[in-house]
Protein backbone atom coordinates (compact mmCIF):
# COMPACT_ATOMS: atom_id res chain seq x y z
CA UNK A 1 0.00 0.00 0.00
CA UNK A 2 1.18 3.80 -1.08
CA UNK A 3 0.36 5.24 2.70
CA UNK A 4 1.04 8.53 1.62
CA UNK A 5 -1.34 8.38 -1.44
CA UNK A 6 -4.22 6.37 0.54
CA UNK A 7 -3.92 8.91 3.62
CA UNK A 8 -4.73 11.61 0.34
CA UNK A 9 -7.44 9.79 -0.32
CA UNK A 10 -8.55 9.30 3.35
CA UNK A 11 -8.40 13.52 3.98
CA UNK A 12 -10.50 14.51 0.51
CA UNK A 13 -13.47 11.50 1.74
CA UNK A 14 -13.72 13.42 4.96
CA UNK A 15 -13.28 16.88 3.15
CA UNK A 16 -16.20 15.67 0.26
CA UNK A 17 -18.35 13.84 2.39
CA UNK A 18 -18.52 11.37 0.16
CA UNK A 19 -16.04 8.48 -1.87
CA UNK A 20 -17.70 9.53 -5.08
CA UNK A 21 -16.81 13.16 -4.72
CA UNK A 22 -13.40 12.58 -3.15
CA UNK A 23 -12.43 10.23 -6.41
CA UNK A 24 -13.60 13.18 -8.81
CA UNK A 25 -11.52 15.80 -6.93
CA UNK A 26 -8.52 12.99 -7.29
CA UNK A 27 -9.12 12.27 -10.98
CA UNK A 28 -9.35 8.43 -10.36
CA UNK A 29 -12.22 5.78 -10.01
CA UNK A 30 -14.28 5.80 -7.17
CA UNK A 31 -12.96 2.14 -6.67
CA UNK A 32 -9.33 3.29 -6.18
CA UNK A 33 -10.50 5.44 -3.18
CA UNK A 34 -12.31 2.75 -1.64
CA UNK A 35 -9.78 -0.06 -1.46
CA UNK A 36 -6.98 2.74 -0.30
CA UNK A 37 -9.24 3.82 2.62
CA UNK A 38 -10.10 -0.23 3.37
CA UNK A 39 -6.30 -0.88 3.38
CA UNK A 40 -5.21 2.27 5.45
CA UNK A 41 -8.49 1.13 7.65
CA UNK A 42 -6.77 -2.67 7.99
CA UNK A 43 -3.16 -1.82 8.65
CA UNK A 44 -4.56 1.06 11.68
CA UNK A 45 -7.01 -1.72 12.91
CA UNK A 46 -8.91 1.01 13.02
CA UNK A 47 -12.50 2.24 11.73
CA UNK A 48 -11.77 5.63 10.27
CA UNK A 49 -15.12 6.35 8.94
CA UNK A 50 -18.98 5.84 9.35
CA UNK A 51 -20.55 4.59 5.70
CA UNK A 52 -24.31 5.32 5.90
CA UNK A 53 -26.18 5.76 2.28
CA UNK A 54 -26.45 9.57 2.50
CA UNK A 55 -23.08 10.94 3.64
CA UNK A 56 -19.38 9.34 4.92
CA UNK A 57 -18.25 10.97 8.48
CA UNK A 58 -15.44 10.43 10.51
CA UNK A 59 -15.33 8.35 13.73
CA UNK A 60 -13.60 9.53 17.01
CA UNK A 61 -10.39 7.82 15.68
CA UNK A 62 -10.63 8.99 12.31
CA UNK A 63 -11.47 12.57 13.05
CA UNK A 64 -8.27 12.44 15.33
CA UNK A 65 -6.24 10.95 12.40
CA UNK A 66 -7.06 13.58 9.76
CA UNK A 67 -5.77 16.37 11.61
CA UNK A 68 -2.35 14.30 12.20
CA UNK A 69 -2.85 13.27 8.75
CA UNK A 70 -3.10 16.54 7.15
CA UNK A 71 -0.60 17.94 9.12
CA UNK A 72 1.79 15.47 7.60
CA UNK A 73 0.83 16.14 3.65
CA UNK A 74 1.11 19.55 4.56
CA UNK A 75 4.70 19.24 5.79
CA UNK A 76 5.33 16.63 2.09
CA UNK A 77 3.79 19.27 -0.04
CA UNK A 78 5.68 22.11 1.92
CA UNK A 79 9.33 20.45 1.31
CA UNK A 80 8.45 19.03 -2.40
CA UNK A 81 7.61 23.01 -3.46
CA UNK A 82 10.33 23.73 -1.83
CA UNK A 83 12.81 21.97 -4.64
CA UNK A 84 14.09 24.04 -7.43
CA UNK A 85 11.36 21.43 -9.64
CA UNK A 86 8.19 22.66 -8.12
CA UNK A 87 8.93 25.90 -8.27
CA UNK A 88 9.21 25.92 -11.57
CA UNK A 89 6.40 24.32 -11.95
CA UNK A 90 3.42 24.69 -9.13
CA UNK A 91 1.44 22.26 -7.95
CA UNK A 92 -1.04 21.09 -5.43
CA UNK A 93 -4.45 22.39 -4.29
CA UNK A 94 -5.42 26.15 -2.58
CA UNK A 95 -8.04 26.69 -0.45
CA UNK A 96 -9.31 30.52 -1.17
CA UNK A 97 -11.97 32.31 0.71
CA UNK A 98 -13.37 35.45 -1.57
CA UNK A 99 -16.11 37.75 -1.05
CA UNK A 100 -19.28 37.62 -3.79
CA UNK A 101 -18.54 40.55 -5.60
CA UNK A 102 -14.72 40.26 -6.11
CA UNK A 103 -14.85 36.70 -7.08
CA UNK A 104 -17.63 37.44 -9.57
CA UNK A 105 -16.76 40.65 -11.15
CA UNK A 106 -12.74 40.11 -11.25
CA UNK A 107 -11.54 36.90 -9.56
CA UNK A 108 -14.18 34.55 -12.14
CA UNK A 109 -14.30 36.30 -14.83
CA UNK A 110 -10.12 35.76 -15.42
CA UNK A 111 -9.37 32.49 -13.75
CA UNK A 112 -9.01 30.41 -16.60
CA UNK A 113 -5.55 32.80 -17.15
CA UNK A 114 -4.26 31.86 -14.20
CA UNK A 115 -5.52 28.01 -14.69
CA UNK A 116 -3.92 27.44 -18.17
CA UNK A 117 -0.73 29.10 -16.78
CA UNK A 118 -0.60 26.95 -13.76
CA UNK A 119 -2.60 23.96 -14.59
CA UNK A 120 -1.49 21.40 -11.74
CA UNK A 121 -2.52 23.52 -9.33
CA UNK A 122 -6.15 23.16 -7.96
CA UNK A 123 -8.36 25.63 -6.83
CA UNK A 124 -11.34 25.24 -4.14
CA UNK A 125 -12.89 28.50 -4.03
CA UNK A 126 -15.23 29.58 -1.02
CA UNK A 127 -17.39 32.60 -2.01
CA UNK A 128 -18.89 34.61 1.19
CA UNK A 129 -18.84 37.48 2.72
CA UNK A 130 -18.08 35.64 6.12
CA UNK A 131 -14.60 36.45 8.19
CA UNK A 132 -13.16 32.71 7.94
CA UNK A 133 -11.18 31.65 10.21
CA UNK A 134 -8.24 30.70 7.89
CA UNK A 135 -5.88 28.94 10.36
CA UNK A 136 -8.65 26.79 12.21
CA UNK A 137 -10.99 26.00 8.29
CA UNK A 138 -7.36 25.26 6.58
CA UNK A 139 -8.28 28.22 4.12
CA UNK A 140 -4.51 29.03 2.23
CA UNK A 141 -5.67 32.98 1.82
CA UNK A 142 -8.53 35.35 1.75
CA UNK A 143 -9.28 38.65 0.03
CA UNK A 144 -11.36 40.84 2.75
CA UNK A 145 -12.51 44.44 2.42
CA UNK A 146 -11.45 46.94 5.48
CA UNK A 147 -9.11 47.06 8.16
CA UNK A 148 -7.16 43.86 9.19
CA UNK A 149 -7.72 43.54 13.22
CA UNK A 150 -5.94 40.02 13.40
CA UNK A 151 -2.17 40.87 13.68
CA UNK A 152 -1.05 37.20 12.86
CA UNK A 153 -1.96 37.41 9.64
CA UNK A 154 0.18 38.78 6.48
CA UNK A 155 -1.87 41.09 4.52
CA UNK A 156 -1.15 42.59 0.95
CA UNK A 157 -2.72 45.21 0.51
CA UNK A 158 -4.98 44.69 -3.60
CA UNK A 159 -5.84 48.20 -3.84
CA UNK A 160 -8.97 50.25 -2.36
CA UNK A 161 -12.64 50.24 -3.00
CA UNK A 162 -14.50 53.33 -3.81
CA UNK A 163 -18.29 53.23 -2.62
CA UNK A 164 -20.90 55.09 -4.19
CA UNK A 165 -24.43 56.05 -3.63
CA UNK A 166 -26.56 54.70 -6.51
CA UNK A 167 -30.57 53.95 -7.12
CA UNK A 168 -32.98 52.38 -10.18
CA UNK A 169 -34.22 55.08 -12.36
CA UNK A 170 -37.91 53.59 -11.20
CA UNK A 171 -36.77 54.62 -7.04
CA UNK A 172 -35.51 58.10 -8.25
CA UNK A 173 -39.18 58.25 -10.23
CA UNK A 174 -40.92 57.59 -7.37
CA UNK A 175 -39.12 59.58 -4.61
CA UNK A 176 -37.01 62.35 -6.47
CA UNK A 177 -33.01 62.97 -6.95
CA UNK A 178 -31.45 64.17 -3.69
CA UNK A 179 -29.39 67.31 -3.76
CA UNK A 180 -27.44 66.89 -0.65
CA UNK A 181 -26.42 63.94 1.85
CA UNK A 182 -29.17 65.32 5.13
CA UNK A 183 -32.09 64.89 1.81
CA UNK A 184 -31.05 60.92 2.57
CA UNK A 185 -32.84 61.22 6.39
CA UNK A 186 -36.01 62.97 5.03
CA UNK A 187 -39.43 60.94 4.96
CA UNK A 188 -39.01 61.01 1.42
CA UNK A 189 -36.37 58.87 0.89
CA UNK A 190 -35.39 55.55 1.99
CA UNK A 191 -31.87 54.13 2.52
CA UNK A 192 -30.62 50.53 2.19
CA UNK A 193 -28.61 50.00 5.30
CA UNK A 194 -25.65 47.78 6.24
CA UNK A 195 -25.48 45.74 9.20
CA UNK A 196 -22.82 43.19 10.82
CA UNK A 197 -23.80 40.21 12.43
CA UNK A 198 -23.87 41.24 16.22
CA UNK A 199 -23.94 44.90 15.83
CA UNK A 200 -25.92 48.05 15.26
CA UNK A 201 -26.89 49.26 11.39
CA UNK A 202 -23.78 50.99 10.14
CA UNK A 203 -23.87 55.00 9.87
CA UNK A 204 -23.33 56.64 6.11
CA UNK A 205 -20.14 59.10 5.89
CA UNK A 206 -20.78 61.11 2.59
CA UNK A 207 -17.61 63.57 1.76
CA UNK A 208 -16.89 66.27 -0.24
CA UNK A 209 -13.29 67.40 -0.22
CA UNK A 210 -13.04 68.60 3.30
CA UNK A 211 -16.65 68.26 3.80
CA UNK A 212 -18.12 65.60 5.91
CA UNK A 213 -21.34 64.57 6.73
CA UNK A 214 -22.69 61.44 8.91
CA UNK A 215 -25.93 60.64 7.49
CA UNK A 216 -28.76 58.87 10.05
CA UNK A 217 -31.28 57.37 7.29
CA UNK A 218 -34.44 55.91 7.85
CA UNK A 219 -34.06 52.43 6.75
CA UNK A 220 -36.70 49.97 6.53
CA UNK A 221 -34.43 47.14 5.22
CA UNK A 222 -30.75 46.00 6.03
CA UNK A 223 -28.58 43.30 4.57
CA UNK A 224 -25.74 41.79 5.57
CA UNK A 225 -23.89 41.05 2.33
CA UNK A 226 -22.63 43.35 -0.07
CA UNK A 227 -24.43 41.42 -3.39
CA UNK A 228 -27.63 41.66 -1.76
CA UNK A 229 -26.90 45.76 -1.21
CA UNK A 230 -26.16 45.69 -4.81
CA UNK A 231 -29.53 43.77 -5.72
CA UNK A 232 -31.62 45.40 -3.57
CA UNK A 233 -30.55 48.76 -5.33
CA UNK A 234 -31.41 47.29 -8.58
CA UNK A 235 -34.43 46.05 -7.24
CA UNK A 236 -35.87 49.89 -6.47
CA UNK A 237 -35.97 49.26 -2.85
CA UNK A 238 -33.73 52.41 -2.07
CA UNK A 239 -30.70 53.99 -2.16
CA UNK A 240 -27.56 51.83 -1.94
CA UNK A 241 -24.02 52.37 -1.02
CA UNK A 242 -21.56 49.75 -2.96
CA UNK A 243 -18.31 49.63 -4.28
CA UNK A 244 -17.66 52.02 -7.83
CA UNK A 245 -16.75 48.41 -9.61
CA UNK A 246 -19.77 46.71 -8.59
CA UNK A 247 -21.66 49.53 -9.81
CA UNK A 248 -19.90 50.04 -12.93
CA UNK A 249 -21.85 47.96 -15.90
CA UNK A 250 -25.20 48.75 -14.30
CA UNK A 251 -25.12 52.35 -14.54
CA UNK A 252 -23.47 52.13 -18.12
CA UNK A 253 -26.42 49.77 -18.80
CA UNK A 254 -28.95 52.43 -17.51
CA UNK A 255 -30.50 49.98 -14.86
CA UNK A 256 -29.06 52.03 -11.88
CA UNK A 257 -28.14 55.73 -11.84
CA UNK A 258 -25.25 57.41 -9.44
CA UNK A 259 -27.24 59.33 -6.45
CA UNK A 260 -25.17 62.95 -5.46
CA UNK A 261 -21.75 61.78 -7.56
CA UNK A 262 -19.79 65.04 -6.32
CA UNK A 263 -20.02 63.14 -3.16
CA UNK A 264 -17.90 59.87 -1.88
CA UNK A 265 -20.00 57.31 -0.30
CA UNK A 266 -16.46 56.05 1.28
CA UNK A 267 -13.06 54.10 0.45
CA UNK A 268 -12.02 50.45 1.99
CA UNK A 269 -9.03 49.04 1.44
CA UNK A 270 -8.45 45.64 -0.24
CA UNK A 271 -6.05 43.07 1.28
CA UNK A 272 -4.95 39.99 0.13
CA UNK A 273 -3.99 37.99 3.90
CA UNK A 274 -2.81 34.60 4.79
CA UNK A 275 -1.43 32.71 7.73
CA UNK A 276 2.30 32.85 8.55
CA UNK A 277 4.34 29.60 7.50
CA UNK A 278 7.79 29.21 7.57
CA UNK A 279 7.76 28.79 3.92
CA UNK A 280 5.02 30.14 1.45
CA UNK A 281 4.26 27.33 -1.04
CA UNK A 282 5.08 27.90 -4.72
CA UNK A 283 1.84 27.44 -5.57
CA UNK A 284 0.41 29.99 -2.96
CA UNK A 285 3.17 32.47 -4.23
CA UNK A 286 2.28 32.58 -7.66
CA UNK A 287 -1.36 32.82 -6.82
CA UNK A 288 -0.62 35.64 -4.85
CA UNK A 289 1.41 37.99 -7.55
CA UNK A 290 -1.51 36.91 -9.67
CA UNK A 291 -4.13 38.20 -7.58
CA UNK A 292 -1.91 41.47 -6.89
CA UNK A 293 -1.67 42.28 -10.44
CA UNK A 294 -5.31 41.13 -11.27
CA UNK A 295 -6.85 43.48 -8.66
CA UNK A 296 -4.83 46.48 -9.53
CA UNK A 297 -5.91 46.42 -13.36
CA UNK A 298 -9.70 45.76 -11.96
CA UNK A 299 -9.44 48.54 -9.77
CA UNK A 300 -6.99 51.64 -11.37
CA UNK A 301 -10.32 52.64 -13.16
CA UNK A 302 -12.19 53.50 -10.23
CA UNK A 303 -13.08 57.31 -10.01
CA UNK A 304 -10.32 59.33 -7.78
CA UNK A 305 -13.52 61.92 -7.60
CA UNK A 306 -16.68 62.49 -8.23
CA UNK A 307 -18.32 59.21 -10.05
CA UNK A 308 -18.84 60.34 -13.55
CA UNK A 309 -16.10 57.89 -14.77
CA UNK A 310 -17.68 54.81 -13.44
CA UNK A 311 -18.55 53.44 -16.81
CA UNK A 312 -14.41 52.87 -17.19
CA UNK A 313 -14.75 50.51 -14.32
CA UNK A 314 -16.87 48.11 -16.38
CA UNK A 315 -14.18 48.71 -19.26
CA UNK A 316 -11.25 47.62 -16.82
CA UNK A 317 -13.39 45.32 -15.62
CA UNK A 318 -13.48 43.17 -18.94
CA UNK A 319 -9.95 42.28 -18.80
Amino acid sequence: MDKFSAMRAFVRVVEAGSFTRAAEALGVPKAQVTRQVQALEQELRTLLLNRTTRRVTATAEGAAYYERAVSVLDDVEELESSLSHAKAHPRGRLRVDVPSPAATLVLLPALHEFCAQYPDIQIDLGISDRVVDLVAERVDCAIRGGTITDPSLIARRLGEIRRVACASPEYLRRHGMPQHPSDLEDETHRVISYFAHGSERLTYVMERGKERVEVHPKSGIAVNDSSAMLAAGLAGLGIARTGAFMAAPYVAAGSLQIVLPEWSAGVSPLYLVYPPNRHVPARLRVFIDWVVKLFDCALSGQTRGPATGLPNVHKELAL
